[in-house]
């Protein structure tokens, strides 16, 4: 065998396309990512509820103990004289305590 024969490089293997490799999605911006919890109901409440939360159920729990403490000898609810709510100060006062617990559960 002569050298010129041994020095022949081997043919190449052909090359094979490697499958493209799948782009990874972009973080959000800021701005989809807060429309995106806007959407969900994921926004923090306002400044004003939780003083108008606390203020519905200590309200509610004051009618009710000067209710009791006065005996009923306070006039309240008879702000409108053609109105008479005496034995009803207990609704009202619970009623108040409710709208400041319903409050409570939307609270974040």
């Amino acid at each position: 065998m002569s050298d010129s024969e041994n020095n022949t490089k081997p043919e190449a293997a052909p090359k094979v396309a490697k499958p493209a490799k799948p782009k990874k999605p972009s973080k959000p911006k800021v701005d989809a990512l807060a429309k995106s919890k806007a959407a969900k109901g994921d926004l923090p409440n306002p400044v004003w509820f939780k003083p108008v939360m606390f203020g519905f159920m200590l309200l509610g729990l004051a009618w009710i103990v000067i209710y009791y403490i006065s005996g009923s000898q306070l006039p309240l609810g008879k702000m409108f004289p053609e109105v008479d709510i005496d034995a009803w100060n207990i609704v009202v006062g619970f009623g108040l305590l409710m709208v400041g617990f319903g409050m409570s559960t939307r609270w974040k």
